[in-house]
């Protein structure tokens, strides 16, 4: 079963993605900060994660930073509000392979999540 780390400071949008994934048969983890979000990386090793940008403490950026320097092989997917182009151009520097701005359509989210693990998995 592929594996699917779901990172945002907002419960709902956690428990939103984490439930219409599940249906779709991935394994879901969630975490609500970027101390978090690394010891599931380190943990379950994930197929990918949904990052959002702007998280406290830790933002996104270097949650992608840090995942990127153990795990290169790893997937990651930003979530960002309108109007971040700067800090999405540098994410995909960084390594993501992809992007969506809030709020975002889940079947859209829903159909790249499944072209990206198929096609790499």
């Amino acid at each position: 079963m592929q594996k699917i780390l779901v990172v945002d400071d907002q419960y709902g949008i956690r428990v939103l993605l984490s439930e219409i994934l599940q249906k779709d048969g991935y394994k879901i983890f969630q975490a609500a900060n970027g101390v978090q979000a690394l010891n599931i990386v380190d943990e379950n090793k994930p197929d990918l994660v949904l990052l959002d940008m702007k998280i406290p403490g830790m933002d996104g950026l270097e949650i992608l930073k840090r995942i990127k320097e153990k795990h290169e092989d790893i997937d990651v997917i930003m979530m960002t509000a309108y109007g971040e182009l700067n800090l999405i151009n540098e994410a995909m520097q960084l390594g993501a392979i992809t992007h969506f701005a809030k709020p975002f359509d889940i079947d859209d989210v829903r159909e790249v999540i499944k072209k990206h693990i198929t096609v790499q998995k």
